[in-house]
């Protein structure tokens, strides 16, 4: 049984749906202030946009695609103490139009961290949810990063802020020869240049002197998580392509579940436990497109120490594929003992 020291996941990552008002809109209930912000529209297709209390709130990303960092003023406004505000873009705020923004903690806008031998602009850390924020300019040359996790990270996206470059992953199923990128179907492949082939480790990530982490003068984004017991979980699996797919134990009630066929090209899959927040109709967006969220397949069932395979669909179960994925939740039991239900 899995006891965690977070007892209050929501405390770290929280959910929230909301519909747009088409005017100034301060969206409450997250249960925190966020540092990381992911808002998509679930009624129609629009971009996913990324927002951080490190770049600052007027600065934009979209997961969907590679393209440089936007100033904006039209989109998140403020990261408030139970929320954020949204003003009148369609992709985050159309009137009558329903989405869903998905939260996470960290530690505002951070300081610079000078572990790595690139001194980061900002880090911004939660050792307690195993999460932090870097930001930092490139040199050309093999460096290393320090992330302030105080545990090897799990996974690592980093995105240049100042060119049209993909959305790069590192994910410790595929270890850093490999990567993979959040913003296309590909299966991503094997490159030295990217992070050295070279682990991560407690204080710092390595990068090499590819341009999509690491050209001179280039500003450049990094998303940092650690795994924490009965909290985090990344890890693979293998598809059956069968209704009675694999049981993926992570040892906690999943909130949020991050899935990449990494055998074969198809788009990556995002369920949480809000759309419609109850089995077996847990609702899919894709983070590499605009598309609406879909409706038409259902493809886990969530459950209290894990999440069960239920769809034929490649994305999610490709027969011989292997999957890797991220899911944070809720432990089993905390060290106060309160335990988490199935549904």
């Amino acid at each position: 049984m899995a006891y965690t020291t977070i007892n209050k996941s929501g405390d770290y990552f929280n959910t929230k749906l909301y519909t747009g008002t088409g005017s100034s809109n301060s969206v409450t209930g997250v249960g925190f202030q966020p540092d990381w912000t992911w808002i998509k529209s679930r009624s129609d297709a629009q971009s996913n946009n990324i927002f951080d209390a490190v770049r600052g709130q007027g600065k934009v990303l979209f997961t969907d695609a590679g393209s440089a960092q936007a100033t904006v003023t039209d989109r998140l406004t403020a990261f408030n103490s139970d929320g954020f505000t949204v003003v009148s873009d369609n992709s985050v705020n159309g009137s009558s139009k329903t989405y869903a923004a998905w939260n996470w903690k960290a530690n505002g806008q951070g300081s610079s961290n000078t572990d790595g031998s690139i001194n980061t602009t900002y880090t911004s850390v939660n050792t307690t949810a195993g999460f932090s924020i870097c930001q930092y300019t490139g040199t050309g040359s093999n460096a290393t990063i320090g992330h302030g996790l105080g545990a090897a990270p799990k996974m690592i996206i980093v995105k240049n802020l100042d060119q049209n470059d993909g959305w790069y992953v590192y994910h410790v199923s595929r270890g850093a020869t490999k990567h993979i990128t959040l913003d296309s179907t590909g299966t991503g492949g094997t490159n030295s240049t990217l992070w050295q082939d070279t682990e991560p480790t407690s204080s710092v990530f390595s990068i090499g002197t590819n341009n999509v982490v690491n050209t001179s003068g280039e500003k450049y984004i990094a998303y940092c998580f650690a795994e924490k017991v009965g909290y985090s979980k990344f890890g693979s699996y293998v598809g059956n392509a069968n209704v009675d797919g694999p049981m993926i134990v992570t040892g906690m009630k999943p909130s949020f579940i991050l899935i990449k066929n990494t055998s074969a090209t198809a788009s990556w899959r995002l369920v949480d436990n809000k759309r419609i927040g109850y089995n077996p109709n847990n609702i899919q967006l894709y983070p590499n497109l605009s598309n609406a969220e879909s409706t038409s397949e259902y493809v886990v069932d969530i459950l209290s120490n894990g999440f069960k395979v239920r769809a034929t669909d490649s994305g999610v179960n490709g027969s011989g594929n292997t999957m890797i994925y991220i899911a944070i939740g809720q432990s089993l039991v905390g060290s106060n003992n309160v335990p988490c239900t199935a549904r």
